[in-house]
């Protein structure tokens, strides 16, 4: 059950060809603890990047292209979904119908803007830490972003009928599970530990915001969680590297 959903959970949080079937989805969205246990082998992939020799502009631009390369454009587009959402004056269904509009409005350019400058700064702070640090914040980074979907899963209500209600319709309430998943990353290192924690504040800032412009989790806020989630943890883990 558990591998199952593991192979679900990495089908859906990335491009890799695995976990595209009936079985694996069926598992994945009834076991949110898949999807801080994804965020491992994950967060190792994407610490890859770093490697790249070359100065630290050039590192930070392999990070943020390896970013996306290996997790695709389907988390970001939450993120332009809400920050239309954001703009929008009146209640949740006609903020959640500027989320399904198809026209890109400058809510939407200026959130996804922000995160990917963020991601940016973000990789050009961790080309300049001992590789070893930068690798362990990225890991705990994507595991804690991972943690903060489960988080939503668990304690959310659906918005509407749709991915969201998918995973918060059939994940049990107990954060038992994520949590024990994310706890062996997460007591690494002070900065670990701020990643983490970092990750999860983004989960329960924008949850709170859905819960109250849009009446509820979609598919939309948990992709936009996982990356301003991620974004929050990276800066968190470097800002408690430095003052460490």
């Amino acid at each position: 059950m558990v591998l199952n959903a593991l192979r679900g959970a990495l089908g859906f949080l990335t491009r890799l060809p695995v976990g595209r079937d009936e079985r694996a989805w069926e598992a994945f969205r009834r076991t949110p603890t898949a999807f801080p246990l994804a965020g491992y082998p994950v967060g190792a992939l994407l610490a890859v990047p770093l490697l790249v020799p070359g100065p630290s502009p050039t590192v930070a631009f392999a990070f943020l292209l390896g970013v996306y390369l290996l997790t695709g454009i389907n988390h970001a587009d939450g993120v332009a979904d809400l920050g239309d959402a954001a703009v929008v004056h009146g209640g949740p269904e006609k903020r959640r119908d500027a989320m399904h509009d198809t026209t890109t409005g400058v809510g939407a350019i200026l959130a996804l803007g922000t995160v990917l400058v963020g991601l940016a700064l973000a990789g050009l702070a961790l080309a300049a830490l001992p590789l070893a640090v930068a690798a362990g914040i990225v890991l705990a980074a994507e595991v804690g972003a991972k943690f903060g979907i489960a988080l939503l899963c668990c304690l959310g209500d659906p918005a509407h009928e749709g991915l969201g209600s998918q995973f918060a319709d059939h994940a049990p309430r107990a954060l038992l599970g994520p949590l024990a998943a994310t706890l062996p990353v997460a007591v690494l290192s002070l900065p670990a530990f701020a990643s983490v924690c970092g990750a999860g504040l983004a989960a329960v800032v924008v949850g709170r915001w859905a819960n109250r412009r849009l009446g509820g989790v979609s598919g939309d806020v948990l992709g936009a969680a996982n990356e301003i989630g991620r974004v929050l943890a990276l800066h968190a883990g470097v800002i408690a590297w430095t003052l460490w």
